[in-house]
């Protein structure tokens, strides 16, 4: 997809780039109702609907589809843009049309969900963007039941029953050398030798992590937390959570080598 030229008959590579002064003029001319600015406009960005659909590219089937959506994502930011606020308009747009996309691939997954779970999880969905709008952060899954005054579990579970289905091969660790994918997670059915010898080897390994980093650990793998949830937790910037993951990572693998 990466090649490709066309993508819903648009030919990709005659589209037009503008400089950030002039997005913003045609942006002030959009918002006094210039029609015509506000097509040159949407040509303007459909460069950025398709850098953010070739981020789906495990989806590459339905590639066509999602540009459409994604450019009816393009369109919602359009008209919610507030030009007063000190936001790049690319900033803004982003997370809209990567939400009208994930919107789509969900309505059209192969697993059926209940239309109760679906609406929890939209209803969810909408809370999420709403924090994210007013205080520029994730919300937690316990911010979320709150506002919706539902179990945080109702929460928990409705998200995961919509969440797009993934490869056992999906990477979920990469330190630059060693990958680890969602296969190597999953638990096998070994004989309670084995099990025990693991769980030794493995609470050794415990005891040499600093107790921030088995914080981190559990929040991360046992409860399930975010990075950014984890760093607002703990206080600590989200790149600090990641530094100490891989490195109690690297501690805890050396122990099963």
């Amino acid at each position: 997809m990466a090649n490709r030229v066309f993508i819903s008959g648009v030919n990709t590579s005659s589209l037009p780039k503008l400089k950030n002064a002039e997005i913003a003029e045609l942006m002030k001319k959009v918002k006094q109702g210039d029609e015509f600015a506000r097509d040159q406009f949407v040509v303007a960005n459909l460069r950025l609907v398709l850098s953010v659909v070739q981020r789906f590219s495990s989806h590459s089937d339905k590639s066509d589809d999602m540009f459409q959506v994604g450019c009816v994502g393009l369109l919602k930011a359009i008209d919610n843009f507030d030009e007063t606020l000190n936001v790049k308009f690319s900033t803004y747009a982003v997370p809209m049309i990567i939400g009208e996309i994930r919107r789509y691939l969900r309505d059209n997954n192969s697993v059926r969900v209940s239309r109760s779970i679906r609406d929890v999880a939209y209803k969810s969905l909408k809370v999420k963007e709403e924090i994210i709008k007013k205080f520029n952060r994730e919300p937690t899954l316990d911010e979320i039941a709150s506002v919706l005054e539902i179990p945080v579990s109702e929460v928990t579970f409705a998200l995961d029953a919509i969440s797009e289905t993934i490869s056992l091969s999906e990477p979920v660790y990469n330190d630059g050398n060693d990958t680890i994918r969602i296969m190597d997670q999953i638990a096998s059915v070994k004989d309670d030798d084995d099990n025990l010898v693991e769980k030794m080897t493995l609470n050794d390994a415990i005891k040499n992590l600093t107790e921030r980093e088995k914080e981190i650990l559990l929040m991360r793998y046992y409860v399930g937390k975010t990075q950014m949830e984890v760093s607002e937790e703990v206080g600590i910037s989200q790149a600090q959570v990641s530094r100490l993951e891989k490195t109690a990572l690297k501690t805890l693998k050396k122990f099963f080598e």
